[in-house]
């Protein structure tokens, strides 16, 4: 049974930090594109950050500079490092990964919320 498991939302002041964890396990064979997605209250999901097998990274303009992603290939992990927080970042974050020949799984999500 494949299972997206995250960790690290919470509670933070504006211009704190969180950590997002993502860690895949089960039956997987290989692991290509991870990424971190966000869903506020009354919009749509949106793309944060992803990052392919080889490290190549791609970010939201609302992002660049504060967020960082990375994977620890070996674990099967993707983290999500988010610095300088703003009320605007508040959201359910939901992690991404696509898992040949499974395709894409989605985690359960974790509240990130930032306070003014």
């Amino acid at each position: 049974q494949v299972q997206l498991v995250e960790s690290g939302g919470g509670l933070v002041q504006a211009g704190g930090s969180l950590r997002l964890s993502c860690a895949a396990s089960g039956g997987i064979f290989s692991v290509n594109a991870m990424g971190w997605y966000r869903q506020a209250p009354g919009k749509h999901r949106e793309l944060v950050a992803s990052i392919s097998s080889s490290g190549s990274t791609i970010y939201a303009d609302s992002v660049k500079g504060r967020f960082t992603i990375s994977r620890d290939n070996a674990k099967n992990t993707v983290y999500l490092q988010m610095n300088s927080l703003k009320p605007g970042d508040t959201a359910v974050y939901y992690c991404n990964a696509d898992l040949p020949p499974l395709g894409f799984w989605w985690g359960q999500g974790t509240q990130v919320t930032v306070s003014s």
